[in-house]
């Protein structure tokens, strides 16, 4: 029994199982080998050849570009409490958060959907109640999970309110599948039921979990007290023309599949065109030894093929010398990546195929550019998701470790837009509008400092003398 059939047994209806089937069709093109397209079979009029086509891994590509485009090192997330600051910063470093953050947004880019979970880790619960027995101590963890982890239970608009988290566990040579279920309980706040299953080969039995080390703590029941949620959903902006209806998102190459097949096919032409024109010299039988049989050619050469038989016809010595098609095959691969730039949002000229293989461009791109919007677009839910997440992160704080933050704090996300405008040439823009008096010194410092209006005001008595030209 898999993981659909055990919750539909709980009583939990989820995403349909065919859209976990095209989750991964989606993670085939993002591995690079897709079957039945990448292997394949040619008749050459004598028989069946099985052939492999060569790939260029657009799939991971695209998605590696926009991971790097919405969450990278500049990406700055600014809470205005210096302890709600502070805190945040210790979690997120407690949890690799920097390098696992642009991983998750590579993986929700590759296969439409990603969720960060938050969850308390050494700290007791009563197991008969659920609810946590001391405060004050632990700390907090948080789970990354891919898109064929995700399954909704229930939602609205678009946002998923319950949902149900898997990850694979092993242990002393064993294959456990460890399941939470985030519901909302009779009370209105929500329950987090965990089970963990032995998984061989995609069959699940119920295991104990005091049987299993590392979850020898873990109740089977935690209720927390709150109505507010300890997960986030994460995806692109992007309508999920598979099935509108559900909340999962889809990945930025979704409607880019031929495109994708496209740029293989032109690519592994073009390696072919290497392999099938290489020269070769055609030798008749008669010709490869000397009167005292000795071989005229050393028979691991492998420009030299031997005909078969002797004929009387020909040269005894024939040079085939293909003439190789490379500025047609390069055009027609630029072609096919201009396309497929274009339908997964970069524009037509963000790829370009040279001498070192697949380049990305890097110029400044203008703000009237459909890159430019793709990003800003994108980033609508991602500053959405990275909000409620320290929101979750500061509740949980005081709910749990009695940190005594602030959880209506200011928070702002500052992206990177340096392939937009230089940061430079930002803050030169700023202070020469500043000394021709086209801004003001809040309005300045508001954007050098990246703070709201109101900070940026408070704090100018003692910062006039900073906001002047360098």
């Amino acid at each position: 029994m898999n993981i659909l059939e055990k919750l539909k047994e709980k009583g939990f209806d989820t995403i349909p199982a065919g859209f976990y089937a095209q989750i991964d069709l989606w993670k085939s093109w993002y591995d690079g080998k897709v079957k039945d397209f990448h292997n394949y079979k040619v008749f050459n009029g004598q028989e069946t050849v099985n052939c492999e086509r060569y790939t260029l891994g657009m799939g991971k590509k695209v998605a590696e570009d926009w991971a790097n485009l919405l969450m990278n090192e500049k990406v700055k997330i600014t809470l205005e409490g210096n302890k709600e600051q502070k805190f945040f910063d210790s979690v997120c470093s407690d949890n690799n958060f920097e390098v696992k953050a642009n991983e998750m947004q590579e993986m929700k880019s590759a296969l439409g959907t990603a969720a960060y979970v938050v969850r308390a880790s050494d700290v007791t619960i009563n197991r008969e109640s659920g609810m946590i027995a001391d405060t004050g101590r632990g700390q907090l963890k948080i789970d990354y999970v891919d898109a064929p982890n995700i399954f909704p239970i229930s939602w609205e608009n678009g946002i998923v309110k319950e949902c149900a988290f898997t990850s694979n566990v092993t242990r002393n040579g064993e294959n456990y599948l460890y399941l939470q279920i985030h519901r909302i309980g009779d009370d209105g706040n929500y329950i987090v039921e965990n089970e963990i299953y032995h998984d061989e080969n995609g069959n699940l039995t119920l295991a104990n979990m005091s049987d299993v080390r590392g979850f020898e703590s873990v109740p089977p029941v935690v209720r927390t007290g709150s109505p507010e949620r300890q997960f986030v959903i994460d995806r692109l902006n992007i309508a999920n023309n598979y099935d509108n209806t559900l909340p999962m998102g889809i990945p930025a190459f979704a409607n880019a599949i031929d495109q994708l097949k496209g740029t293989d096919i032109a690519y592994d032409s073009y390696v072919n065109e290497f392999a099938l024109g290489k020269k070769r010299i055609m030798i008749k039988p008669g010709a490869t030894k000397t009167l005292n049989e000795e071989p005229i050619f050393d028979v691991k050469e492998l420009v030299f093929y031997v005909l078969p038989e002797d004929t009387t016809n020909g040269n005894i010595i024939q040079p085939i010398d293909m003439k190789l098609r490379t500025a047609d095959h390069n055009a027609g691969l630029q072609d096919m990546l201009k396309t497929l730039s274009s339908k997964c949002g970069f524009g037509e000229n963000h790829y370009r195929f040279d001498a070192s293989g697949i380049t990305t461009a890097t110029q400044i791109i203008s703000e009237n550019s459909s890159m430019f919007r793709a990003i800003k677009k994108h980033e609508i839910i991602l500053e959405g998701v990275l909000k409620d997440l320290c929101r979750i992160i500061l509740r949980m704080g005081n709910a749990i470790l009695k940190k005594g933050l602030n959880e209506d704090v200011e928070i702002s996300i500052d992206f990177d837009d340096s392939i937009i405008e230089s940061r430079e040439q930002e803050e030169a823009r700023v202070y020469q509008m500043l000394d021709s008096s086209l801004m003001k010194a809040d309005e300045a410092r508001s954007i050098l400092r990246n703070e709201d209006i109101e900070t940026a005001r408070a704090a100018l008595p003692n910062m006039e003398a900073q906001l002047v030209s360098p």
